[in-house]
Order: C-alpha cells, then structure tokens, then sequence
C-alpha cells in the first residue's frame, strides 16, 4: 500500500507539472537565486532541515552530526550545536521556554532542549509518525502526530506528559496552532482538519488541493503547500472555507512554508523560494537554482537551508520583497 500511495502521489505530481502553465518553466515570474546574495551562508552538517525562529535565535536541525544549531543573529554565526539521540526529521517548534525536536531513528522520540542553556532537558517516548511530520506548540501545549492512523497527541510541557489523545483523519501528520486551533494537514488525502485546542474536538474538514503536507497562517488564512499537484490552498481561517487554489509548479516530496509582509513564501528543491500575494492570490516571483527545502523568517531575514549542502543562508527580507513586487 505505501509503494503503491507513492507512485500515485508521483503520478499526480508528474500530471501536475505539465499541466500548470502560468507558474511553468520559462515563466516571467522565474529568476535566479543568486539575484538575492546572502547576507551570510553558515555551514552546519551533511544536511541541513527544520528551521525555527525564537526571539534571540534562529535554530536550524542537521545530520553529521545528528545536532540542532543555534544561530546568533546578531554575528549570523554558529553559537551552539546541540547533539540529539537521533536525526532531527519533523521539524522544530520553540514553547514553554524549550525547543521541542522530533527525532527518527530505531526508536523514535522527542527531545526537549532548554532554550536559554540548550542543554537537552529531556528525551521522550513520544515519537513523529514519519518524515516531514510537524510539530506544534500553543500556549500550554505542545502537539504532535505520534502514529499513521493519526493520533494526535496534546503534551503537557509541565510534566512532558501525554494529556489526551485526538484521533484525526488518516494519513494526517502535520499540525499548526494558530488561535486557539490546531490545523491539521491530511498529506495522505487533500484536507485539512481543525481541532479546537481547549476540548480537543474536531471541529471542521476542508478540502484543500492534493496531498497538503506543510502549513502557515497569516492574513486571516491557513495556507497549504500541496505536494501532490505543487500548488497552494488558501482557507479562510473563520469560515473554514476553501476560498483559493494557486498553481506553484513545484510538486513532489520536501518543502516549507512561512508568512511574511503579505507574501506566502515557500521552498522546494531547484525552487529554493517563490513568493505568493495574498492581496491577489497569485504567485508573485519564483527563484530557481541550487537549494531549498526548509525556510524561517525573522530578523528582517529569510533563513533558508540548502538541504544537501548542510547550510543555512540569510537572505535580506526586504530585498527578497522588492524583487517579488517587481520594485
């Protein structure tokens, strides 16, 4: 059944990329990467993936080593590389003070570093259900798909305990919270779930485009990146309402979404950023090129990672801006 769903999500991402013309190869909206020079490139290990932005640091995860890194964006330098028992894979989210990284391995966990020290606090039996799963934290909870029938966990960072289970639909592995819901994304099917963070409840099921796997939230919606076509689902956070389908042209497995400055900014690999307006519902500007694959904003930055170079780059946000606006 897996070799199977996976020829199928390849089949629909092949399709998909030889139908979608306004976002194709050649577009007018294309350009090079290396039109936005970074402002520093920091190598971190075999692989760089998973980037989160807390208010004194960027953290980034990385294999050889099995680590999270510590950025210090004031000097754009390495301050600190934490090892983990185990590859950083689904994500990173910063709540109650820790940096909270699930790892893959023999027996999957989740490490719970201090943010101030990174000393690891502690390292638990409570691991991703996959690969590019997620991880999210609200105010009193950190969330988690643990399993592929897609339980949902809340984890109490008071005592880093399991506090209830949600079951959700199959084939969900990646949530977000964004006031006072939990938004999850079914990469197995094409919805997205909405659970409310106080009672655990399900309260919604939109349809979104294929196989939605990543997930952001800005301008009173909850943003999509679909892998099985490479386009984008616009859901209107108050109404659970699909209400726009935007055509990328980057189908296929990997890739990260952020919010920033009315644009939608996602990677891929070989589009290592694309910039959508969500005043227009329509992709603005893609960078083609080496890298891509995981993005953080914030510092006045856009943090990207080139996965199989192992480093992460800092790209001056309002440069990237101008350029998507055509200024």
């Amino acid at each position: 059944m897996v070799r199977l769903f996976r020829l199928l999500v390849l089949a629909v991402a092949l399709a998909a990329s030889c139908a979608v013309t306004s976002a194709g190869a050649g577009s007018r909206r294309d350009r090079s990467i290396a039109e936005l020079k970074p402002l520093a490139t920091i190598k971190l290990g075999r692989t760089a993936d998973w980037v989160a932005v807390t208010a004194d640091a960027v953290w980034v995860g990385s294999t050889g080593p099995d680590a999270v890194n510590r950025i210090d964006p004031a000097t754009n330098t390495l301050a600190a590389s934490v090892v983990v028992p185990g590859r950083p894979c689904a994500g990173l989210a910063a709540g109650s003070g820790s940096l909270w990284v699930p790892l893959c391995g023999p027996k999957p966990a989740l490490a719970r570093i201090d943010l101030a020290t990174g000393r690891v606090l502690a390292v638990l039996d409570i691991g991703p259900a996959a690969p590019e799963s997620g991880i999210a934290a609200g105010p009193d909870a950190v969330w988690l798909i643990i399993d592929k029938s897609a339980t949902l966990v809340r984890i109490d960072p008071a005592d880093n305990s399991v506090r209830q289970r949600i079951a959700v639909p199959a084939g969900s592995f990646n949530p977000l919270y964004s006031d006072g819901i939990v938004w999850v994304t079914q990469a197995g099917g094409a919805a997205l779930t909405a659970v409310d963070a106080e009672s655990g409840a399900v309260v919604a099921t939109i349809k979104t485009g294929p196989h939605p796997r990543f997930l952001t939230a800005g301008a009173g919606a909850v943003w999509t990146l679909n892998q099985g076509d490479g386009s984008l689902s616009r859901v209107d956070a108050a109404r659970r309402k699909l209400i726009a389908k935007i055509p990328l042209g980057t189908p296929g497995p990997g890739g990260d979404i952020a919010f920033a400055e009315g644009l939608v900014w996602t990677t891929f690999s070989k589009v290592p950023l694309a910039a959508t307006d969500v005043a227009t519902n329509r992709l603005r500007r893609r960078w083609r090129g080496a890298g891509g694959d995981s993005l953080g904003i914030g510092f006045g930055a856009i943090w990207l990672t080139d996965y199989k170079a192992g480093t992460i780059a800092r790209l001056d946000l309002n440069q990237a801006v101008r350029a998507a606006r055509g200024k």
